[in-house]
């Protein structure tokens, strides 16, 4: 039995603590919410019914059915669905890492390479 439901995603799990961490991969958006219930999300994918608090997110999501990646890296020609992908694949050309331990000071490329680190 999963009794704890994603908001977002509608995915269940068995525990409170997993859906806390499995919450993290929508980026911390928020439900609208009216009187403490959560809204569903109005912008609905026709193509696999996945919904979507914001249009440019749902815009973004079409992409996957598509196959449109209009962001072009300049330094190597890869391509990428949405600007955030393009803006973390350029980090390997420039070796930027802006994530930074404070325990012991590594750093690292992508957020959660320093949430698993």
């Amino acid at each position: 039995e999963k009794p704890y439901k994603c908001p977002v995603c509608g995915k269940g799990f068995s525990q409170s603590s997993a859906l806390t961490t499995h919450r993290r991969i929508h980026g911390g958006k928020a439900l609208p919410v009216y009187h403490g219930i959560p809204l569903p999300n109005p912008y609905q994918c026709a193509e696999c019914g996945r919904s979507f608090s914001d249009r440019s997110s749902l815009i973004i999501h079409r992409r996957v059915h598509t196959g449109e990646k209009p962001h072009k890296c300049q330094e190597c020609g890869k391509r990428f669905r949405d600007s955030s992908a393009i803006i973390r694949h350029q980090r390997i050309h420039t070796g930027e890492k802006p994530y930074e331990c404070s325990q012991c000071g590594k750093t690292f490329r992508q957020s959660s390479s320093l949430v698993t680190h």
